[in-house]
């Protein structure tokens, strides 16, 4: 079909309000403990409400997009997480804010499952990378903002007759004092509705799938869960993810604990840093890619990573604010290389293997949880050694992984131009 920018453009835009709702919880975390005086354990209940509803969404949207199409699948999941943003700003307790963030988690789950086969279609196929890449950019930047709009809110929001922004001082009004933080799910719950009536009103293509991209029975997911390589880059991706989430969601409490740095100013702008360094990874990951195969990449990568977060957890705190930043940017490739590994490893079903991938995404649950259960044993520091163990992991997919196609570098396309 002819290529539609408008409709591209939406979807970027989608990846932006995916990004923006999904990483806000590290730089709030300080905040929420203050806030519901909660245990290490209690606050990580929180990453595991929002990312466990990847485990349970993933494949039933699949399903559901089949059966009624991107469009009305979309369109529910931001009503989903419209009332998820709405239910926790209305009522300002602990219980609330973990069902509101497993409504919004359920949404944004089922956003991922269906932007992706509708970026394809209306971007065009041989654009399809080019604009994946985008996807990422736009996902990066507004993980990079994230931090510093709750930053903004939540100093501006504190003191309504210094407040300068007339969206401030509204937030001041509804939100009760000393949780000023909370105003952000207004926020989020007034753009999640918003984007309800442009999907609305917006025209979609028919996105007819190829056969390896469908969803398959029950009986084909069983066939792939038997095979040892599927279930290893489930694993990968249930390492990456909780590695990211595990990183992102304690920099700040890691660092008002260890080294007394104000989370709301200090702390937000290191995971903005953090962030923000993992859209420059990407792009420097691109040109790697060109160069070099891939799992020597992730070798590469795996290893600066584990470097970078030994410096992050017993530096000083200026090496610290250095560090932690650092490992957003070697992580950053780390998702792309591990999804194409895995898709190019397996010669079928690719649409069902796809969805065992992105339930892995649960592992931002699962190992965010586990550190927050060994910090409040051990100490967090302690508890974010366990993030060695998820690295290594990914590091050991550069030795072990054997793909069927690799990746098309500079050298590869010469030697195939020579032979011809």
């Amino acid at each position: 079909m002819k290529k539609n920018l408008l409709l591209v453009g939406l979807i970027l835009i989608i990846f932006f309000v995916i990004s923006f709702l999904t990483n806000i919880i590290g730089p709030l975390v300080p905040d929420i403990i203050e806030s519901f005086g909660l245990s290490l354990t209690m606050a990580a209940f929180l990453p595991f409400a929002f990312f466990v509803a990847y485990g349970v969404m993933s494949i039933p949207s699949g399903i559901l997009i089949e059966l009624y199409g991107e469009k009305k699948v979309m369109i529910m999941a931001f009503l989903i997480s419209s009332v998820g943003a709405f239910l926790f700003a209305l009522n300002a307790h602990y219980i609330f804010y973990l069902v509101s963030l497993f409504l919004i988690g359920s949404g944004m789950a089922m956003l991922q499952v269906a932007i992706n086969p509708l970026l394809r279609t209306i971007g065009g196929e041989k654009d399809f990378a080019f604009n994946s890449v985008l996807g990422q950019l736009f996902f990066g930047l507004a993980s990079f903002l994230s931090p510093l709009v709750y930053s903004y809110i939540v100093i501006n929001s504190s003191d309504i007759n210094q407040s300068s922004s007339w969206v401030t001082q509204l937030l001041s009004k509804i939100t009760i004092p000393g949780l000023e933080w909370i105003s952000l799910y207004w926020i989020f719950a007034i753009i999640s509705l918003l984007m309800v009536f442009v999907i609305m009103f917006s025209k979609f293509p028919v996105v007819e799938r190829k056969e390896d991209e469908k969803t398959g029975a029950i009986d084909t997911h069983i066939m792939l869960l038997k095979k040892p390589m599927v279930l290893l880059y489930f694993f990968a991706v249930f390492c990456y993810v909780g590695t990211e989430q595990g990183i992102a969601n304690w920099i700040s409490q890691f660092l008002a604990v260890y080294h007394d740095i104000d989370p709301q100013v200090q702390g937000a702008k290191t995971i903005s840093n953090f962030w923000g360094m993992m859209t420059l990874g990407t792009l420097l990951g691109l040109v790697l890619l060109k160069f070099l195969d891939s799992r020597k990449v992730l070798i590469v990568t795996s290893t600066a990573s584990i470097l970078a977060l030994l410096m992050a957890l017993f530096g000083n705190s200026a090496q610290a604010l250095i560090a932690f930043p650092i490992i957003g940017f070697f992580i950053a490739t780390m998702w792309s290389i591990i999804i194409s590994l895995a898709l190019n490893s397996v010669a079928e079903a690719h649409g069902s293997f796809s969805g065992i991938l992105v339930t892995g995404i649960v592992g931002g649950a699962v190992v965010p949880f586990i550190v927050g259960g060994l910090g409040d044993i051990f100490g967090l520091r302690t508890g974010m050694v366990f993030l060695f163990i998820t690295l290594l992991f990914i590091l050991s997919i550069g030795f072990w992984s054997k793909p069927l196609i690799n990746n098309e570098t500079f050298l590869t396309s010469f030697k195939k131009a020579k032979s011809k």
